[in-house]
Order: C-alpha cells, then structure tokens, then sequence
C-alpha cells in the first residue's frame, strides 16, 4: 500500500516537470515561424509600396528607396541626429516626471478613501477631455520653449500611469489579503508585500501605453511651439512638398516607439515573471 502511495506522488511530482519541459520544446518551435512569419510581411508590404508608390505623384507619395536616401542624406548632414536628440530630451524629462507622480499619486488614491472622494471627480474630467485641446493653454502658460514641450508630454503620458496604477492596486486578489491578515501582517507590510507586487504588471503595461502617448505628445508639442525636432523635420518638409525627407523623421518615431515598448515588455518578463505566466 505504501509503494503504490509513493509511486503515485512520485508520478504527480513528474508530470509539471514533463509538461514544462514540453511547453518549452514548443514556444522554442514556435519562435523561429513567428518570426519568419513577421519579416516576411514586412518585406512584401515595402515590396507592394516601392512597386506602387513609382506610379504615383512624388509629391502624394514616394517608393522606400527614396526615403532611404532622403535618410541617408539627413543622417550625413547631422541634421536626423540633432533633431532627434531634442526631441528625445523634451520627452525623457516629461515622461520622467509623469512617471515620478503618477505612480505614487496612484498608490495614495487607491489607498486612502478620503483621496479618492476628493480627485475622482478633476481626474475623470481631464481624462475625459481630448488633451490636444490644452495644449494651447500650456503654449500661453508656459510659451514656445521647452518647458512647454515638457508640460504637455507629460499630461499626455500621466493618466494612463495614473489609472493602471490606481488600478492595480484596487484589483488585489482579496485571498492575499486574507492570507496576510493570516499571518497578523501591518497594513504597511501587506502593501509593501502584497499590494505593491501586485501593481507591478499593472504600472508596466501603464508605461507601455503612456510611451506611446508620450511619443503623439511629443510630435503635437513640436509641431505647436517652436518647430523643432522631429515634428519640426515633418513640419517643415511638408510646408516644402519634400515628401520623402518627410517621411524619415516619421520612421524615426516609428522605430523609437517599437524600441521602447518592446523594451518595456522585456522589462515586464523580467521583474514581474508571474505576470507572464
């Protein structure tokens, strides 16, 4: 009776062991095609444009070879470079200060009551309102300069911090709660070691939507205050009919978004690998 017992749990011990290592064998199959699959249709969309764009007007539209070169001419001028440094600047510094309130500001409004009653109200306002629409008040409050560009990166980056955090933090899994409680933890020690772990994939999936906001909010603020970086370049070219030097800053942004968010998701995999699973 007692062989057959420990046969039967050495049997259940081995069985999430064989099913990973299957699991495994399968996501490593699956990522070769994937990105076969991937590649592929890249190059036959940039193979249908260069084909149609040659019997299209220049000034509608113009084939990849010519945004090639029209890149490789900006990037020897050292103009791409500049442009996109400033434009990166303006968006570090307003994103970083996004993040740095957004996500504390988030953790007290879902922790004190009295909090949340207060700004609900002012936050689903603004929220509900199409920023672009404010972005001619920071140009009055703060001008055409950089501090302006700041200021509107970063309320386009802010909310979805704001409510992913907030979120996060109200959608714990009322069993750790109790599973705390259990073991007599202070309400610090149950958020500094349940609730907070429990946010972490809610605040990176929240700096992985506000990137993205973050990258439209840099392109509107340059094209509103002082035309520079790359939403100056887009700006500029198109008042000029220069198309193919216009596309170029716009694959920039293209590949600065694809960077980032992929980054973000790598980031995610590695300090919340529960989320993944």
């Amino acid at each position: 009776m007692t062989k057959v017992a420990d046969d039967e749990l050495r049997t259940e011990v081995v069985k999430p062991a064989s099913t990973a290592r299957t699991d495994g064998r399968r996501v490593r199959s699956v990522t070769p095609l994937k990105w076969t699959v991937r590649i592929t249709a890249v190059v036959v969309f940039f193979i249908v444009w260069q084909v149609y764009a040659s019997g299209v007007s220049p000034l509608l539209l113009v084939p990849p070879s010519a945004i090639l070169a029209a890149g490789g001419h900006m990037i020897a001028s050292g103009q791409l470079g500049t442009d996109t440094l400033l434009s990166l600047e303006a968006m570090v510094t307003g994103f970083g200060l996004a993040l740095l309130v957004s996500v504390p500001l988030g953790l007290i409004w879902a922790r004190y009551r009295v909090v949340d009653w207060v700004i609900q109200p002012f936050v689903m306002a603004i929220f509900s309102t199409p920023l672009i629409a404010l972005v001619p008040l920071y140009v009055l409050w703060f001008g055409f300069g950089f501090a302006a560009k700041v200021a509107i990166i970063g309320s386009f980056s802010f909310f979805p911090l704001l409510l992913n955090t907030y979120q996060g933090a109200v959608s714990v899994d009322p069993m750790y709660r109790d599973v705390a409680r259990a073991f007599r933890a202070t309400d610090r020690q149950t958020w500094r070691h349940v609730v907070l772990p429990s946010c972490i994939p809610y605040i990176a999936a929240g700096i992985n939507i506000s990137l993205g906001h973050a990258l439209t909010g840099m392109i509107i603020a340059e094209f509103y205050t002082n035309a520079s970086g790359l939403g100056g370049l887009v700006l500029n070219n198109a008042d000029t009919f220069q198309t193919a030097r216009m596309f170029v800053p716009i694959f920039v942004v293209m590949g600065l978004g694809v960077l980032l968010m992929s980054s973000t998701r790598w980031l995610k995999r590695k300090i919340a690998p529960w989320a993944e699973r």
